[in-house]
């Protein structure tokens, strides 16, 4: 670490450190948006899905967000989750949530940004938590977080060679956003629509089995000892994300993965489902699908999307969805011409889906070891080119 780099705390370089507003969302669009831990997600916030919340003109002033402010989670499971704020939507926020408006003039906010989402953040984080009920950590408590502060010029280069990164990566997920929903709005166009008064010639309502192959005789479950000791590369997938990486996969391919155990049903009522490629492992509690008579498998994706499921799943305590009631669900099928002819127009969308996917993986791996070697000095803005084509 250079000489010019000071040792400082988040509360230090905080010109002011506030607790959010205690109040209500609102289902009107009245006031302004009223951010929540439960709109951050790894950093990033969905303003569509943001509520409002109905305010007084002094209550706004004061809990108002400002560019550059940053607000961190507070209480429970997510507490370190973090935001930093640029003045896309006018907004305040909630009370279980704490700001650190930094000082412009002696910290580039984005520089700080990334240092709470580095590893040294979460390790203070889950050294710093007290309370058996509900874990979470205080004011004072995160503003000891210590970082290393680098001249203000060469903060905001930092800043900018991650933030470049992470604008790819999210540029990504916007296309891959507007890619799932004109796909799901061509499948409604031409099964949906195209249904409402009668069905046409040659097709037949019939069940979700004349429309799946289920490969789940091929999963195998391992115990979190046995992932231990298999750690690898390979994406290990339970009923509702990936829970692990193990050293060998079971399937390779693309395939859909809707729950079978435990998380099995969306507060919405559909499925709950994973899009999947590659080589991969499943234990038991997803079943494993494919489609027959021409239903593509991204076919079988967009269907399932629109699906009432919760008629079809058993167990109060533990909801499951049996192989003999999701080959119940209704399904209407056309003919295999139809079918491969709408494959043709959407596989190519989902190519693309899964090509942009691959690449934020990619740079999303590269910032992660860009990110402690900058944070700390060890590697200066200069040499990141060459660091960046050596992990490309």
């Amino acid at each position: 670490m250079s000489a010019e780099w000071e040792e400082t705390t988040l509360a230090d370089i905080s010109a002011d450190v506030s607790y959010g507003y205690t109040e209500s969302a609102s289902d009107q669009k009245v006031g302004p948006r009223f951010l929540r831990i439960t709109d951050i997600q790894n950093g990033v916030v969905n303003w569509g899905n943001v509520p409002y919340c109905p305010i007084s003109k002094a209550d706004h002033g004061k809990y108002r967000l400002q560019s550059g402010d940053i607000v961190v989670a507070r209480t429970g499971n997510s507490t370190g989750e973090n935001f930093l704020y640029r003045g896309i939507e006018d907004a305040v926020f909630a009370s279980y949530l704490i700001r650190f408006r930094i000082n412009h003039e002696e910290a580039d906010p984005a520089f700080i940004w990334y240092n709470l989402r580095s590893k040294r953040w979460w390790n203070f984080i889950n050294s710093s938590k007290t309370g058996s009920a509900q874990a979470g950590a205080n004011a004072k408590v995160l503003g000891q977080f210590s970082l290393s502060l680098p001249p203000l010029a060469e903060q905001k280069s930092i800043a900018q060679v991650l933030a470049a990164l992470d604008d790819k990566i999210e540029l990504n997920r916007r296309m891959n956003e507007t890619l799932e929903a004109l796909a799901q709005s061509l499948f409604k166009s031409w099964f949906v629509d195209a249904t409402q008064s009668a069905l046409p010639k040659g097709w037949r309502e019939t069940t979700l089995a004349d429309a799946i192959v289920i490969h789940d005789s091929k999963r195998i479950p391992l115990s979190s000892r046995e992932r231990a000791v298999r750690r690898g590369k390979y994406p290990y997938h339970g009923a509702a994300s990936v829970m692990d990486y193990v050293d060998d996969f079971l399937f390779d391919g693309v395939y859909t993965l809707i729950g079978e155990d435990g998380s099995v049903v969306n507060d919405d009522d559909t499925p709950v489902l994973q899009y999947v490629w590659g080589k991969f492992w499943v234990n038991n509690h997803a079943h494993v699908l494919t489609g027959k008579n021409g239903v593509s498998v991204e076919h079988l994706l967009l269907f399932l999307k629109t699906v009432n499921i919760r008629p079809f799943v058993t167990g109060a305590v533990q909801p499951k969805l049996n192989q003999g009631n999701l080959c119940r669900v209704p399904f209407v099928l056309p003919p295999e011409s139809v079918c491969k002819e709408f494959a043709g127009i959407i596989e190519p969308m989902f190519a693309r889906i899964r090509a942009n996917t691959e690449e934020s993986r990619t740079l999303a791996a590269l910032r992660d070891a860009l990110l402690p070697k900058l944070l700390s000095g060890e590697l200066r803005v200069p040499a990141t080119a060459k660091f960046m084509e050596a992990h490309a």
